[in-house]
This record gives C-alpha cells, sequence and structure tokens, in this order.
C-alpha cells in the first residue's frame, strides 16, 4: 500500500491561456478502488497522463507507486497479433499471467495469436485489460473502458474490476462506477473532493450540498438586499443632513443658529459611519456567499425540433436479411420491426452482430451487402445520424457549422449548454477531448430538423451531467429516435421498444 500526494499541481497544455489544473492539493490510496468522475474536457485523461509523467507541471506529485495505462496503443494497420504486442505493452510481462486474467475475462486464448487490430472491440479491451492486471503491485489507470462494448461484454468487465484493487477508473458510467469502486474522485467546477463511497453515495451526498447551497445563497442574497437598502437610506440621510450644516432660512427655521453646525457634523459623521459598517457587513456577506454556488452543475435544458412526416409507419422490414457481398453467412436473418413515430427504438445485441450494419441499410448506404426480404422506409424521410466514430472530425467549430449548413451563433450557444468553454471555440477540434469531440455531432444533431434521429452510441465518452440533460430532452420532445447504445439505465429509461439482434 502506499500514497499519491499532490502538492500545489498546476498544469497547461503549452500554447493554451487556461490553466487545466491550477494549485491543485490532495491524497489518494493505492489501496483503493477509486472512480475519477468529472465533465467532459475538465482534465481526467491529463492528470492520468501527468502521473505516468508524460508532461511537465509545476507543483509536486510524490509517491512510490508504479503506474500502467489502459489503453494500451497500438497501429490499425499493423497485422502484430497480442502476444506480438505485448511486451512493448507491458515490460516483463509473463505470458501465463495473461493467460489466467484471460481465463477470467471468459476470452478465449487463442485471439492472443489473431491480428489484434482485426479482433472486436470487446475482445481487445479484454486482452489489455489482461496484459494491465497480469503484473505485481502496480496502481493502474484505466480510463473509459466500457466505450463501444455490448451489455454482455460491459458486464463481464464489471464483474473483473468488482474483484480487483489498486485503480484509478475514468468512467460515465453509473452502473460501472457503483458496481466496482470504493472512493470517488471529483473534479468539481473550482474544487476537487474525494469521498468514501460509490457513485450513486455520492451522487446523494452532491445532491444534498448544492441543495445546501442554493438555500445558503438565498439567505445571503436577501440579507445583502436588506444591508444595501439600509446603506442607501443612512446615505441619503447622512447627504441631506450634510447638505443642511450651511445656509438656513430664519424665517422657517427659527430655532435654527449658526452654533448648531457642529451638531449637524456630528450626526452626519455618525450617519456616514453607519453607512461604511454596512458595507462592510455587505462584503463579509459577500465574501460568505462567494463560493457557495461554484461547484453546482446548472444544467441547461436542451431543445430539439422533430419534423412531422405524412406517414406514422417510417420504417418497416420483414424477414429482412442481410450479408456481405464476399460472406457466406447472414450477418442480419429473417429480421421484422418497424418503427413509428413517436417510438425510441434501441437495437441491442452483442458486438458484431449487425447493429451499425442495419443502420446503414435504413440510411441507404449498404453498397457492400446483399439484402433479402423487405426493409421500406417512407418516402422524403428526413433523417439526422450521429456516428460512434469521431476519426474524421477535423477544423474549426466554424468551419464545422458551415459544412453542416448550422447557424453557428447557435451552434456555440448549444455548446455551451452542453458545458463548453469559451476558450474551446478557439480551438481545432481535433484537438478536443473524445467527449467535447462527440458533444460536437451530439449538438449538430440538435440543431437538424429531422423525421427520423439515428444515433449510434451516443454516449461514449460523454459525462453524467450531459448524459441527464440528454435523458431529459428526450423524454420533454420525445423525438422519433433509432438508438444503439450499451448503457443499460439509459436503454432502460427511454426505450419504448428493443430489436433485439
Amino acid at each position: 500500500m502506499a500514497q499519491i500526494n499532490v502538492s500545489n499541481l498546476t498544469f497547461n497544455y503549452e500554447g493554451s491561456f487556461d490553466n487545466i489544473f491550477e494549485n491543485v492539493s490532495f491524497c489518494i490510496d493505492t489501496n483503493w478502488k477509486l472512480g475519477f468522475i468529472g465533465r467532459n474536457g475538465k482534465g481526467k485523461t491529463t492528470f492520468l497522463n501527468l502521473l505516468m509523467g508524460k508532461y511537465e507541471y509545476s507543483g509536486c506529485i510524490k509517491t512510490n507507486a508504479v503506474f500502467d495505462y489502459f489503453p494500451y496503443k497500438y497501429s490499425p494497420d499493423t497485422n502484430l497479433s497480442a502476444s506480438d504486442l505485448m511486451e512493448e505493452w507491458k515490460a516483463g510481462v509473463e505470458l501465463w499471467r495473461v493467460l489466467i486474467e484471460m481465463d477470467e475475462l471468459q476470452i478465449d486464448a487463442a485471439k492472443l495469436y489473431e491480428p489484434y487490430a482485426q479482433l472486436s472491440f470487446g475482445e481487445k479491451t479484454k486482452i489489455m485489460l489482461a496484459v494491465l492486471f497480469s503484473g505485481d503491485n502496480d496502481f493502474l489507470l484505466i480510463d473509459e473502458p466500457t466505450n463501444h462494448l455490448d451489455v454482455e461484454a460491459r458486464n463481464l468487465v464489471k464483474k473483473y474490476l468488482a474483484s480487483k484493487r489498486g485503480f484509478i477508473l475514468v468512467s460515465h458510467d453509473a452502473d460501472l462506477l457503483d458496481s466496482c469502486i470504493d472512493h470517488v474522485l471529483v473534479l468539481n467546477r473550482k474544487s476537487i473532493d474525494i469521498q468514501s463511497g460509490n457513485f450513486s453515495m455520492w451522487w446523494e451526498n452532491k445532491e444534498k450540498a448544492d441543495e445546501h447551497a442554493r438555500r445558503e445563497n438565498e439567505k445571503h442574497s436577501k440579507e445583502i438586499s436588506k444591508l444595501k437598502q439600509a446603506a442607501d437610506r443612512t446615505s441619503r440621510w447622512a447627504d441631506k443632513s450634510e447638505n443642511s450644516k450651511i445656509g438656513f432660512d430664519p424665517i422657517k427655521e427659527h430655532d435654527r443658529q449658526l452654533n448648531t453646525r457642529s451638531y449637524i457634523g456630528a450626526k452626519t459623521k455618525k450617519m456616514q459611519s453607519q453607512v461604511k459598517a454596512f458595507e462592510g457587513r455587505m462584503d463579509r456577506a459577500i465574501q460568505e456567499k462567494e463560493g457557495l454556488l461554484n461547484d453546482i452543475e446548472q444544467t441547461r435544458n436542451l431543445k430539439i425540433n422533430p419534423l412531422k412526416h405524412y406517414r406514422d409507419r417510417l420504417v418497416y422490414a420483414k424477414e429482412y436479411s442481410l450479408r456481405y457481398k464476399d460472406g457466406d453467412s447472414d450477418v442480419i436473418s429473417n429480421l421484422t420491426f418497424e418503427i413509428n413515430q413517436g417510438e425510441r427504438v434501441f437495437i441491442s445485441g452483442q458486438n458484431g452482430c449487425g447493429k451499425s450494419s442495419l443502420i446503414k441499410a435504413i440510411m441507404g448506404n449498404n453498397d457492400n451487402m446483399i439484402e433479402g426480404g423487405i426493409l421500406e422506409t417512407a418516402s422524403n424521410l428526413k433523417i439526422s445520424y450521429i456516428n460512434q466514430d469521431t476519426s474524421h472530425l477535423k477544423g474549426s467549430l466554424r468551419e464545422y457549422a458551415f459544412d453542416n449548413q448550422l447557424d453557428y451563433s447557435m451552434f456555440l450557444a448549444l455548446l455551451s449548454h452542453l458545458d463548453f468553454d469559451k476558450v474551446q471555440f478557439e480551438k481545432n477540434i481535433e484537438d478536443f477531448s473524445e467527449g467535447q469531440k462527440k458533444k460536437v455531432l451530439l449538438a449538430g444533431s440538435l440543431m437538424t430538423s429531422a423525421h427520423l434521429y439515428i444515433w449510434d452510441e451516443p454516449l461514449n465518452y460523454i459525462d453524467v451531467f450531459s448524459r441527464m440533460q440528454i435523458e431529459k430532452l428526450i423524454e420533454d420532445f420525445k423525438p422519433t429516435m433509432l438508438i444503439v447504445e450499451h448503457d443499460v439505465r439509459f436503454k432502460e429509461k427511454l426505450a419504448t421498444r428493443v430489436i433485439e439482434l
């Protein structure tokens, strides 16, 4: 067991005016199963890279822990197998220990010797985790391990991590965090918070703390308002009294004498001191109020403008089959379903079962496929699509808005609602975090009026607060949607129908 002591940590990327961390101090234990929570772009992955020694920083990170990081890097163009890559990933790794971990993750040992780049997302994740946990006394840094994984693979990874100890887990999946962590490290807006417990316990405590802060803020605001009124009233009396020192009407003020000037001056001075006292109390009250709302996540409601189609049934399939032109077996076989207006249909199934292929077929992008049976879409159907892949995003936000015929000002306003800082607007999209890139796609889709919204794994990398915004948007506007998403809670809350592949 060791500790990681962070003292006065300050870091920003070269060429950036905003600090990712500024005079941050905290201490964590390497025996913890620590969930790392925070908004997209707030520095979670950056902090893991700082622990790995990848960047220079000011301040101090003191520990004798040895770190290892998931995911490992590999070239997508390589034909190397995982057995070839293991030594590069983890120096001194022992095959027998990797095989033991693979057995826990229920993945065939033969997958070690297949070209790694050709494996499914689930198979790649399991092999990397098996290598990651095959060492001794490492403190493991695990960054978003369940993105792109189907429900079965997520459940397996969840149980696997729950049986381990000594890691930091970056994830926005509340179900995963609840299952396998015993502490949380939270990057709030203005502070860092460490608590024992899982995600739900932290969220319950946060809601209580936020409500208390709002009540205290309201109380202080009322007090400041009263003090301002009293100070203004006393100030006006003092000014009126001061102005009456010189000159008076002997008819109207027959009891007034020249020697009363000193008395008026003393009274004025007393009133002015009262004003200063009020101002001092106001300053103290304002100082107390400052910071009360700094860490409250005040999410704004999102909007969408779905189109109404003249047909109620937008998509219809009967005994529909789909296979690759060079394949000898169906990817999808004898599938029957329909999508009607107002429905939120989720496609569910294991990785590789044809979810993305079905989406492409519905959108008419199935040139590499052979179809069987019936698949019909309503005529003049307008579709807004979010791809699960963000690697194609490049250039400025202005260029993205222009290319997608989006109103630039409204686009920036929507990104602001999704917690983009103004400083982000000047960056190129390729410099964004993965969560921020996905928010660019979400904002573009929300600004596009369509009959059908097709979202392929929209929640990958998206922080928990933005997930809540998206859930509320769908509940409020009820757009017609076809969604691939493996987040169990999201599907259970929003799906009106599930297509099982």
